[in-house]
This record gives C-alpha cells, sequence and structure tokens, in this order.
C-alpha cells in the first residue's frame, strides 16, 4: 500500500465562471484514481473574487469562499491550502476554471502583470523545488507559468492568453483537444481542456492525458 502515489489536487471554488470548472476537476479526480493513485483536495481559505449568476452570467451582489465552494465538488473532504506539505505528495495537479485566473491568481483581471495567491504560490514553488511533477489544466497553466517563470506549457490555442504567458518568461505550444505538452525538465505536464470548444468526451481524455502524464514523471 506504500507504494500508492499521492496527488494534491488544488480546487478555486466551485463553477466554471468564479471557480474550478467542476467536470475538470471530478475528471481529473477520476484520472488519478484510475491510475491507482490517491488525490487530496485543498482550497485556499480566502473570499472569492466575486459570485457569477451561471445561467445569465451576471455579478451577483453576495460573498463566497473558496475552501466552502470547493467543498461541493469534494463532498467535503477537504483541506485549506495552508495545510498541505510538499514531502506528504508525490504530485500536483489543478484543475482549470476561471477561478484559477480570479482567485487563485489574478490573471483574469491583470495578464502578464498578475500575482499568485500566496499559499497557491508556495504550493507551487515548494513542489516545483522539490522536483516532484505538476499537472495543469484549461487557464491553471498561465498560474503555474507566472509562479515559476520559464517553463513550456499549453493552454490550447487562444492567442491572447498565449501571448501573456510568453510575457511571463514561460514558453507556449499549441495544442489541440486531449494533447498534453511535457516540460520534462521542470516536471510539468499541461492540456487545454476548455480552453478549446470541448464536449465532455474530450475534456475527459485531456484528464486522464495530464493525469498519466504526471505520474508517469513521479
Amino acid at each position: 500500500m506504500s507504494d500508492t502515489k499521492k496527488i494534491a489536487v488544488i480546487l478555486s471554488g466551485c463553477g466554471v465562471f468564479d471557480g474550478a470548472e467542476i467536470h475538470e476537476s471530478v475528471l481529473t479526480m477520476l484520472a488519478i484514481a484510475k491510475q491507482g493513485a490517491e488525490y487530496t483536495l485543498f482550497a485556499p481559505d480566502i473570499n472569492q473574487h466575486h459570485v457569477v449568476n451561471h445561467i445569465t452570467g451576471d455579478e451577483m451582489n453576495e460573498e463566497r469562499n473558496v475552501m466552502i465552494e470547493a467543498a461541493r465538488i469534494a463532498r467535503g473532504a477537504i483541506k485549506p491550502l495552508s495545510e498541505f506539505n510538499v514531502t506528504d505528495f508525490d504530485a500536483l495537479m489543478m484543475p482549470g476554471g476561471f477561478g484559477a485566473a480570479k482567485n487563485l491568481s489574478s490573471f483574469a483581471f491583470e495578464g502578464a502583470d498578475s500575482s499568485v495567491e500566496s499559499e497557491t504560490m508556495r504550493a507551487i514553488k515548494e513542489t516545483h523545488s522539490a522536483k516532484k511533477p505538476i499537472g495543469a489544466l484549461c487557464i491553471a497553466p498561465a498560474v503555474i507559468a507566472k509562479a515559476l517563470g520559464n517553463i513550456e506549457v499549453t493552454i490550447g490555442q487562444d492567442k491572447g492568453t498565449a501571448d501573456a504567458i510568453e510575457k511571463m518568461g514561460a514558453t507556449h505550444k499549441q495544442t489541440n483537444h486531449g494533447e498534453v505538452v511535457i516540460d520534462q525538465t521542470n516536471k510539468i505536464a499541461t492540456t487545454p481542456c476548455y480552453m478549446l470548444d470541448a464536449n465532455i468526451l474530450q475534456i475527459a481524455e485531456g484528464a486522464e492525458n495530464v493525469v498519466k502524464a504526471t505520474i508517469e514523471m513521479i
């Protein structure tokens, strides 16, 4: 049993427009389990940037906590990201959703000039320093690029996002559905998912491929 790989997954809320993308999050968890590994879910214990009505796209006049919202996906089994200890895990995974660009960072608003939320930054930096792999889906590779700089990632084909990633010192590679860019030197695997116009089957394929690539680098 001690050989079971342990993966830390960082969620950024619950819902594509203001939190973690739910399909990407669940399919990442499923992919980890299918690989015979275990996951532990984390989220920063902070307020969301804002709350969005997912039917209308309008901002709502209320406040929500990132970790409490992410706990919906986690069925309650979630820890504050401040409790993340890199020595307990073999790899780190980050699903996408606007929460990655609004709550885990300010990338949605400031692009290349953005900052990364402090506990998220610590988790990424400590995992990278420990030479343990990091997997990221959708827009989350932009957060990794901001945190680490000179790495190779993909967010698919969106020129504006790719340009911002290059501005942050990273290299962007264009990809299609299910494709994974693997930076072997830095042990980073990324895939575009909903950064492309995708269906749930394509998201499942992307999640499986990026999880497999990440676990293979352990």
